[in-house]
């Protein structure tokens, strides 16, 4: 049983209150939103700029001006609810799948797993650099993520949420120290079964922590967008209500913050929801500055939000052939997206990624599609120049890093295979959605919703063809083929359902909607109706939570502590280290040591070297494999028996995946098998435990140079 015992700080004790507080949990801010009564009335007739002047301006009835305002104020007040509801949620999930609060630095780092650690690794030496700037520089040439190379990790890996939280923490633990305020308590835990006991922090002053109640913190105003989200597209408050409780009912299909906070993900989603809510009112009025914001700040976290774009922007240029969006709208968004393109160039320090894509080219190509009159043609031209575009900029620019995408995009429809699409397709979030993801949806009546949602806009739009109101609908329209087109990617790429899942939400706040659904009747008995429909999601929905809510576990991985307390005490500071990717993440960020290949596979030359190094999980001799390794100027590799044996299913054991690439040596055993057992005369096993073995690999020889 842990035993925690407060250690002594020279501080007095906090109360057993203050303990039982939850360290995530901020007291609700007060609403800035004030009751249009009183100020009327004192204006009313002498000032013209005051609410007076404002009511006649919007062209308000005094009655319309108070149920206005009562509306912003329940808003206000509704959405600080959720956003301190989803907060306490997430944060009560992680901390009971990981017990977070008892974790040593040690621990607490090892729990971000695979790119969550290579992320955070920047977001530590920042807040460890001597100062912010220092931190910056280091980042920015960044001399041990991929030794002997020296990279700009800002310009390759989306790291601007590292920065900013890095100089919030600096900023937040410098002005409590100045007052002399305690911003952690810090405790010892005895971990039992003769283990050493462990110091643990809690508190905004701890990395870790801050780290993570902040992407939390962005999460649970993403929460409050949902609601806004779902009562202007729906027009009912009762939309937004029923969007969140959507949300909330198919959380667990929804998101993956709660397990892994530092995916790019997390940061970038929330910000997608507020460009598409910006979208949604532009696509009623203007504000076309807004939308560029939210999209620069989903766009720069993010490298995959190029590929969500190209989805907006082919379901806004269908909308404009079926006539439900204007010519002169569609530009504005078109020049939108095209100047934060190019700041968000700019701020990459050049990221041929971008200029690349798909959506780069989409955008230039829809400009050259205007110029043909026939809506087929002009489809036709785009989807055709789109592609032809990316292929030319991708040879003159010399950029291959999205290769591996075509790639497996290529696997998905044909036989196609190689090493790098086999390392996606063999990993379950990037295979096809599983069948039980649509029958989870069944359960809670999302997709039934959806589907009666989507059918009667179908039947709205086709009876009013010719009736001269498309440009009203088209809100409704452009939704329905963003429904399409994520219920796509959710298809072809299971991990996908994150965006998905929260877009069915959306669409489910429309069962509010006047427009869709007037045909039910009188208000009182159309929420009569949208009540039941809410109870019986209920009942599916409830039980889901319960069964998030009955996820405990406790975060420990012995074997992986003594290899890194091993390395930190046995390697000199500029060893070099090569192995699973997952576990140079961990290795870098722990013991700050350089490493040859991480889990940031977006990269060509990156591919490259992890296949070099994960030939050691080939038939390959053991002659050739050293060799490899030299040539990068390895010192140590990690050997993982596991990466050797697991199979996830038939072909996809990296033997399996090597016999692809290698065929001349199928039927040999893998060179990892013989490594397990004895690892003479081509390495040294300098360490080893129940799950990693450290091989020291020779100096390289003036002949390899």
């Amino acid at each position: 049983m842990v035993a925690k015992n407060r250690k002594q700080t020279g501080k007095s004790p906090a109360t057993q209150a203050d303990r039982d507080k939850s360290p995530l949990v901020s007291p609700p801010g007060k609403s800035n939103i004030r009751r249009p009564g009183r100020e009327g009335k004192a204006f009313t007739g002498s000032h013209p700029n005051g609410l007076s002047g404002i009511r006649h301006k919007l062209g308000l009835t005094p009655s319309a001006v108070v149920k206005l305002g009562i509306t912003l104020l329940l808003a206000s007040c509704l959405t600080h609810f959720l956003l301190l509801l989803i907060r306490y949620h997430l944060s009560q999930l992680f901390e009971n799948d990981r017990h977070f609060s008892h974790l040593s630095n040690l621990e607490k780092e090892m729990a971000f797993r695979t790119e969550m650690g290579l992320y955070y690794s920047y977001y530590k030496t920042i807040i460890e650099a001597p100062s912010f700037l220092d931190g910056l520089h280091m980042v920015m040439n960044d001399r041990l993520t991929e030794y002997p190379l020296v990279i700009n990790t800002l310009k390759r890996f989306n790291l601007y949420p590292e920065v900013v939280l890095a100089s919030w923490y600096r900023m937040y633990t410098g002005v409590m120290g100045y007052f002399g305020i305690p911003t952690k308590m810090c405790w010892s835990i005895n971990r039992g079964e003769g283990l050493t006991p462990v110091d643990s922090c809690e508190g905004m002053g701890d990395p870790a922590y801050f780290y993570v109640a902040c992407v939390f913190l962005l999460n649970g105003v993403m929460m409050s967008l949902f609601f806004i989200y779902g009562a202007y597209l729906s027009g009912s408050r009762l939309g937004g209500i029923v969007t969140t409780m959507c949300f909330f009912f198919n959380h667990g299909e929804s998101t993956r913050v709660m397990w892994t906070p530092p995916l790019r993900e997390s940061f970038a989603y929330p910000f997608l929801v507020l460009q598409m809510l910006l979208l949604t009112y532009i696509l009623r009025r203007t504000a076309m500055v807004a939308l560029g914001i939210s999209n620069l700040c989903f766009m720069l976290p993010w490298q995959f939000a190029q590929f969500v774009l190209l989805t907006q922007v082919a379901s806004l240029f269908a909308s404009y052939i079926l006539g439900y969006l204007g010519a002169a709208k569609m530009q504005s968004i078109l020049v939108t997206h095209m100047i934060t393109l190019s700041v968000c160039f700019i701020l990459m320090f050049g990221n041929s990624m971008l200029l690349t894509s798909f959506y780069a080219s989409s955008l230039v190509s829809i400009w050259v599609s205007w110029t043909l009159s026939s809506d087929v043609m002009q489809v036709m031209a785009w989807v055709g120049s789109t592609v032809l575009l990316k292929f030319m900029l991708s040879t003159v620019l010399g950029a291959s890093d999205d290769a591996h995408i075509s790639g497996l995009i290529k696997s998905k429809f044909t036989s196609y295979k190689d090493f790098h699409t086999l390392m996606y397709t063999c990993a379950a979030e990037f295979d096809f959605m599983e069948l039980e993801t649509p029958v989870r949806y069944l359960k809670t009546l999302l997709l039934p919703i959806n589907m009666l949602v989507v059918a009667l806009i179908a039947v709205r739009v086709s009876l009013l063809v010719g009736c001269g109101s498309f440009l009203r609908d088209g809100e409704l329209v452009y939704h329905s083929l963003q429904l399409v087109a994520f219920a796509v990617l959710a298809i072809l790429i299971m991990r996908l359902k994150l965006f998905l899942t929260p877009h069915m939400c959306i669409m489910a706040s429309l069962i509010c909607s006047k427009q869709l659904f007037g045909w039910i009747g009188e208000r009182f008995k159309h929420q009569i109706v949208v009540f039941a429909v809410m109870a019986v999601m209920a009942v599916q929905g409830v039980a889901n939570l319960q069964a998030q809510w009955g996820i405990i576990g406790e975060f420990s991985n012995l074997p992986q502590e003594e290899l890194l307390d091993w390395i930190q005490d046995n390697t000199r500071t500029d060893s070099v280290f090569a192995g699973a990717m997952p576990t140079m993440a961990s290795v870098k960020l722990s013991t700050g040591r350089p490493i040859v290949n991480h889990p940031h596979y977006e990269d060509t030359g990156l591919r490259s070297r992890t296949k070099l190094v994960y030939s050691m999980y080939s038939r390959m001799s053991g002659e050739t494999v050293k060799r490899n390794l030299m040539k990068l100027g390895v010192d140590f590799f990690v050997l993982e028996d596991s990466w050797c044996t697991r199979r996830t299913r038939p072909g996809c054991s990296m033997p399996e995946i090597w016999d692809v690439e290698d065929p001349q040596n199928v039927g040999k055993i893998p060179l990892c098998t013989h490594m397990s057992r004895n690892s003479r005369p081509h390495f040294t096993t300098v360490f080893s435990n129940d799950i990693y073995k450290v091989l020291k690999v020779p100096k390289v020889t003036k002949d390899l140079r």
